[in-house]
């Protein structure tokens, strides 16, 4: 387990290290640095294994608890009680809190991997809404999240946790609000999720069309997606409701239009 110099010692609140790791919780921090952090075991195993903690604090009782963790790590940081509850973000820590490279690649790089199925979180404010749309399209088989236009940081602690680890599991990408024609270059047929779309899910599943490899364009909550990736979309869709719910919220329509790709394109 490697120490960082002086030895086995271990740190407070008002540690240099821990300072300057705290400071990451703020966008304009982690901007500068390209650092992050994430916290607890999971994102700890899933940072690690993709190969991008630079270092790991961790309380006494943490460290030991999570031995395999801590072995892989570059450098490992003791922190007291008080100095790991500087460093989370959650009202009750599990212990661990790792500083990690930004890992987002541009538009070109994942797009060349020929995905079959992309999510593009357009505009999206929401840090729990972005973090659980990452989880999901992860599970559904996605290889690439894009973060298009004015969108949260997918690096914001609450979208990391909501992220459950897929954060480090699929390509990121934080690109302009001009995503349409680099997607459909590279193959990818463009669906824009819309309440108001004149496609029902349903009708693309019943003609095969969600066979091809697609990328599902999600606006806000708020406010929807912007006319023009509407107009520029191959086609307008709508999740029907069948009872009585005005609408479904973000996460939820991402869940339904991901999987009714995956489904189809297995």
């Amino acid at each position: 387990m490697p120490f960082p110099p002086g030895g086995h010692v271990t740190f407070s609140p008002r540690t240099p290290r821990v300072v300057a790791a705290r400071r990451l919780q703020r966008r304009r921090d982690r901007d500068q640095t390209g650092r992050f952090l994430a916290e607890g075991p999971q994102a700890v195993r899933s940072a690690l294994a993709a190969g991008v903690v630079l270092e790991l604090f961790g309380t006494d009782a943490a460290l030991s608890r999570h031995a395999d963790l801590a072995a892989q790590a570059p450098v490992v940081s003791p922190v007291d009680e008080p100095g790991l509850a500087a460093l989370a973000e959650t009202v009750a820590p599990q212990g661990l809190v790792a500083v990690c490279e930004q890992i987002d690649v541009p538009l070109a790089e994942a797009l060349s991997k020929g995905p079959r199925l992309v999510a593009v979180a357009v505009e999206i404010r929401d840090p729990g809404n972005a973090g659980t749309v990452l989880r999901t399209a992860d599970a559904a088989g996605a290889g690439a999240v894009i973060f298009a236009g004015d969108a949260v940081d997918p690096y914001n602690g609450k979208c990391v946790r909501a992220s459950a680890g897929s954060l480090f599991h699929v390509d990121v990408v934080r690109t302009p609000l001009q995503v349409v024609d680099q997607l459909r270059d590279f193959g990818l047929r463009v669906l824009a999720t819309t309440g108001s779309g004149d496609a029902g899910l349903d009708d693309l599943l019943d003609d095969g069309s969600l066979t091809r490899p697609t990328a599902w364009l999600f606006g806000s909550e708020a406010h929807g997606l912007p006319d023009e990736l509407l107009k520029a979309a191959d086609k307008r869709v709508r999740v029907p409701i069948y009872g009585g719910a005005e609408s479904l919220n973000l996460a939820a329509a991402a869940a339904v239009c991901l999987y009714a790709s995956a489904r189809a394109q297995r």
